[in-house]
Order: structure tokens, then C-alpha cells, then sequence
């Protein structure tokens, strides 16, 4: 009766340990950063495009989640470890659209933001040159008022 009950405790905690471990990987949310920005790699300049329209799924249907004009960022957010991205890109102004292209891109698990930069993407430059970290700058305000110590409930000289 014991050995049985400890089983199904082993049991069970290995259960819960698999679920977590699954809803970890697959259910990791990211706050993704789209860069429509020139870059510099190697010695090379990647210029961006006029606009990009960044549509979430796999069809420019419906509402872009953003467009993008030269040197702009954005942002989507995503559950799992992909995001399916369909792209439509304006290479100058007045210029025609191209022909709506889906991308699927790999997410870092390591990364909690991850910055996309689109030129360098679409270039087919390697992972270390259009993928980055979004780290958010903390800045102390230097006029905030500093607490003098004093008694602020005095009733003055009542």
C-alpha cells in the first residue's frame, strides 16, 4: 500500500516536472523587435528600404501589424520559439511594392528581446550580424526631490 503511494507521487511529480518543462520551451512569450535600419557588417553597408509592411501570419491580409519606414523599429508580441513574418517592400518612394514574401524566423531561447534587423535579414547576412539584444536603458532623473528629513506634518507655531 506504501510502495503504491510512492509511486504514484514519483508518478505524478514527473508528470508536472514534463509539463513544465514543455510549457517552457513552446510557451516562452517574446517581445519581438523589427529594425528597418542600414547596417555595416564586414566592411559592407546594407541600406534599407523605404518602407517594409510587416504583417503576423502568413498572408498580407488584413492590417499590417506595422510599416516600417527607413530607420524605424517595431515591435509584435510572440508565443514559441518561431515567428511567421509576411513582408511587403517599398525600395523607394513613389516605387512599386514587391510581391508579398513570408519569412518564418527562429527566436533565441536565451533572448528575451530580440531585435530583427530586416536589411540584413533579407541581405541573408548570418544570425550574429541581424540578430541582437534589446536591453532597456535605465536613466535616473537628476531633478527628483530628495526627502529633507523634516517633520512635514508640523502644525507651524499653533
Amino acid at each position: 500500500m506504501k510502495s503504491r503511494r510512492l509511486i504514484f507521487q514519483i508518478l505524478l511529480v514527473l508528470i508536472l516536472i514534463a509539463i513544465g518543462g514543455t510549457m517552457m520551451v513552446i510557451g516562452r512569450g517574446h517581445t519581438v523587435y523589427f529594425d528597418n535600419k542600414s547596417l555595416d557588417y564586414q566592411g559592407s553597408t546594407y541600406a534599407s528600404p523605404y518602407k517594409i509592411e510587416i504583417y503576423q501570419g502568413s498572408s498580407a491580409e488584413g492590417d499590417a501589424l506595422s510599416k516600417l519606414y527607413d530607420g524605424e523599429r517595431a515591435s509584435a508580441t510572440q508565443i514559441g520559439q518561431k515567428i511567421t513574418v509576411t513582408l511587403v517592400i517599398t525600395q523607394e518612394k513613389g516605387g512599386d511594392e514587391a510581391d508579398p514574401v513570408t519569412y518564418t524566423i527562429d527566436l533565441p531561447y536565451n533572448m528575451d528581446g530580440p531585435i530583427i534587423n530586416l536589411p540584413a535579414y533579407l541581405a541573408g547576412l548570418p544570425e550574429e550580424a541581424y540578430l541582437s539584444e534589446f536591453i532597456p536603458v535605465i536613466t535616473e532623473d537628476p531633478d527628483e526631490e530628495v526627502p529633507t528629513g523634516g517633520d512635514d506634518m508640523s502644525l507651524g507655531d499653533f
